[in-house]
């Protein structure tokens, strides 16, 4: 299987981790510039009133697109994280495995940190370890466009390059034809099966036996 290369995300979908699943490292994209509108600073949940998005404010959001991603830092001056806990409290807290995860996601949140980036490395490594996804992650040294990448530094093995490939957009678009969608599961909320959530969807029905929908 091929080494993966993704843009960091904040609650990655599912998809984002269907796609590590056999792979031999996951490459973290250091060196991009921001865009708006993905799931850099964004996730979507399920709630009473279907399929919401979180968003993570940046501050100084305007020219946040001539930024590099690594760079990028978190307005603190809004209330966003009591609305993203309050908010998950309301869709989640009467799902399975609610209580098991969410003092560690408090715990993050917590710590302030200045960049998103940071904030979505600390996700990134939570969501690893409950899905027992036990690859290395590295960071890229420089960027490369899209179609012209032939190696990374030290890389063990071909390289897939995914970023920017899963949007909240087209939630339900496949980052591979062959990994659309995990097997349909029990969710909290409505009659039809809603693809294309963030990872928490997932860990609060199904803890600990989450990793098992990625295969």
């Amino acid at each position: 299987m091929p080494d993966v290369l993704f843009e960091t995300q904040y609650h990655p979908p599912i998809a984002f981790f269907a796609a590590l699943v056999g792979a031999e490292a996951l490459w973290v994209e250091a060196h991009d510039h921001y865009r708006k509108q993905t799931y850099r600073n964004r996730c979507l949940i399920l709630t009473a009133q279907g399929v919401k998005p979180l968003t993570v404010p940046v501050i100084d959001g305007n020219r946040s697109e001539k930024v590099l991603s690594s760079l990028i830092e978190i307005d603190y001056r809004q209330n966003w994280r009591h609305q993203h806990l309050h908010t998950l409290q309301t869709a989640y807290g009467g799902t399975p495995y609610f209580e098991y995860y969410i003092d560690y996601l408090r715990d993050i949140y917590q710590q302030k940190p200045t960049r998103l980036f940071d904030l979505n490395l600390q996700l990134l490594h939570f969501y690893c370890r409950c899905l027992r996804l036990r690859l290395p992650i590295h960071l890229t040294t420089d960027y490369q466009p899209a179609g012209t990448i032939a190696a990374l530094p030290d890389p063990a093995g071909p390289l897939l390059d995914l970023r920017d490939s899963l949007s909240p957009k087209h939630p339900t678009r496949p980052a591979q034809p062959d990994r659309a969608s995990v097997p349909a599961y029990g969710q909290h909320f409505g009659k039809d099966f809603a693809p294309g959530l963030s990872i928490l969807d997932l860990l609060f029905m199904q803890g600990p036996a989450a990793g098992s929908f990625l295969a």
